[in-house]
């Protein structure tokens, strides 16, 4: 069932659960594909911020639950930011064995609705990117 209140995306990745898992809890393997910055602190009630860009948008929340290679749901918003302010939103990320790959399965909840498609295209932006990097690949610094 897809709701039209949340964003939600699916993926299947080349790479293995507990190596996909990585690239949410391991600040340098976060900056492969998304963002210039990243303090995480993978445990409940840890910091998770990810500086996006040079023009400083920086992803601001807490981890809530990390099942070790399996899911990973953190807290959501955006620093300086009224309508979708740090911590008011909730990723949740589920990983999946598929053969000898992981299906992703991302929802994105609690957001404002003029703020839904917004996301839903920086979600549609960067999970392709997570998976050409937990594959093995790269990605060029300027896409």
């Amino acid at each position: 069932m897809t709701r039209s209140d949340v964003v939600e995306r699916q993926v299947r990745i080349d790479a293995r659960p507990e190596i996909v898992f990585e690239f949410f809890t391991d600040p340098a393997k976060m900056i492969r594909w998304k963002g210039v910055e990243a303090k995480l602190e993978p445990q409940p009630g840890g910091v998770y911020r990810v500086v996006m860009n040079e023009a400083q948008y920086v992803a601001n929340g807490t981890f809530v639950e990390l099942v070790p290679h399996s899911k990973i749901v953190f807290t959501w918003g955006w620093e300086g930011s009224s309508d979708v302010p740090p911590g008011s939103s909730t990723v949740e990320v589920t990983l999946t064995p598929d053969g000898d790959g992981t299906m992703l399965r991302l929802i994105h909840s609690g957001l404002p609705v003029p703020a839904l498609a917004a996301h839903g295209e920086g979600w549609d932006k960067f999970l392709p990117r997570l998976a050409t990097v937990a594959a093995g690949g790269e990605v060029p610094t300027d896409a």
